[in-house]
């Protein structure tokens, strides 16, 4: 008799977007009146850059002919992009040879599957709140999850201290859902007690294109001594548009070596056996993404996003409710007015103004009492919201 993956068990259902896409239907069915405004989930509204439509329908072209087809591709990316991915951490200073690049097709793939580097055994610190698939794949493998809670006196960045006891932990900066974003000092502590650890980082810079302080880095790999401890996973999604297009790579450091094997090698291994590489459309794509015309032209987009989110914590400035996140990330969090729970308020404000957010319970049990606004909807209804909600509180 064949047996399952028991862990499967262990899991909590995932309803919290099913949820709010429920109860926002039943909304809209009872009341077909009220045209509800979404600031709930986190996909961008605004249309990819020119030179990345120009580079597709070019990549399309060449598949129409026999002396520039291309079919399968290299498992672990083309050599122009990795090329381009290096050039693109250059820029902040950080070198990285192609070698230590590896081209996926987002962060949530490569986030299901680098696990399988690691033992059933490690314990895994994710800091809270949290994007929920950095639990649920490791409850899959069987792992201990070890919770590192993310409050208010904190600013939503705790750091490690000598009883944090785990050899793996997650880190997103700027964060999902908080929009909070750790320093270089800060950051800097985790970097050091992992290396004295021996402990891994798994850090997910799906939002480092909306930084805009200085003192906060793009990437781990600008921080002394990240790449002996630290796999970075990036995605094109929120910075360059890419939800639907789906690019992104992985980086695993030739220096990040665990019990005398090099994970950069096990990487290799991974991938030219899991994969069979990322479309060259795609890629191209990514290329084009990831020049400077290509930055230049995605920050516009960028900065209508920006603007969202200056437009809501205005109101939020004027009603003197608290909130992380709005400047370094599409996010904004923020305490639900009237000691109100997350769920509570989601019904409340849909009601009362027709905006829908996210609970933020639904990012784990540090969330309860707050509510996340995503910044990437239309310009025009960010700024509806931000009347009502205004009106509102």
């Amino acid at each position: 008799m064949i047996h399952i993956n028991p862990y499967y068990a262990n899991l909590k259902d995932s309803f919290l977007f099913y949820e709010t896409k429920n109860r926002a239907a039943a909304f809209e069915a009872a009341h077909p009146e009220m045209r509800l405004l979404r600031l709930g989930i986190g996909d961008v509204t605004l249309p990819l850059a020119p030179v990345v439509i120009e580079a597709l329908h070019r990549a399309v072209e060449e598949q129409a002919h026999r002396e520039s087809f291309h079919g399968y591709m290299p498992e672990l990316g083309m050599d122009f992009m990795k090329r381009a991915a290096a050039a693109n951490y250059a820029r902040r200073g950080v070198e990285l040879e192609p070698e230590e690049i590896f081209i996926c097709y987002g962060i949530g793939d490569d986030l299901g599957s680098v696990g399988s580097l690691f033992a059933q055994e490690n314990r895994v610190a994710v800091v809270e709140p949290a994007y929920p698939a950095y639990v649920d794949t490791n409850v899959m493998a069987g792992r201990e999850i070890l919770p590192v809670p993310g409050n208010e006196e904190n600013g939503f960045l705790p750091l490690p201290g000598p009883e944090l006891d785990a050899e793996l932990v997650y880190l997103c900066s700027p964060n999902n859902p908080t929009g909070a974003a750790y320093s270089r000092t800060q950051l800097q502590q985790w970097v050091d007690w992992a290396n004295a650890r021996g402990a891994v980082i798994l850090f997910d810079a799906a939002y480092e294109a909306f930084i805009t302080e200085p003192e906060v880095p793009h990437s781990i790999y600008e921080l002394p001594g990240a790449k002996t401890c630290a796999i970075e996973l990036f995605s094109l999604s929120k910075g360059a548009g890419f939800t639907g297009t789906r690019l992104g790579y992985t980086v695993v450091p030739k220096a990040l070596v665990r019990e005398g094997r090099s994970l950069q090698a096990m990487w290799v291994r991974n991938r030219s056996t899991c994969t069979n590489g990322v479309s060259y459309l795609l890629q191209r794509a990514g290329e084009a993404a990831l020049t400077e015309e290509g930055l230049r032209q995605s920050r516009e987009n960028l900065a209508i996003y920006r603007q969202n989110a200056k437009t809501l914590t205005a109101v939020l400035d004027r009603r003197s409710v608290r909130y992380f996140g709005g400047q370094n990330a599409p996010y904004i969090w923020f305490r639900c007015p009237g000691g109100m729970d997350s769920w509570s308020f989601f019904d409340w404000l849909m009601e009362r103004a027709g905006i829908v957010g996210t609970p933020g319970v639904g990012f784990g049990a540090c969330g309860e009492g707050w509510f996340r606004f995503s910044c990437f909807g239309r310009a025009e209804d960010t700024a509806e919201a931000a009347g009502r909600l205004e009106a509102l509180l």
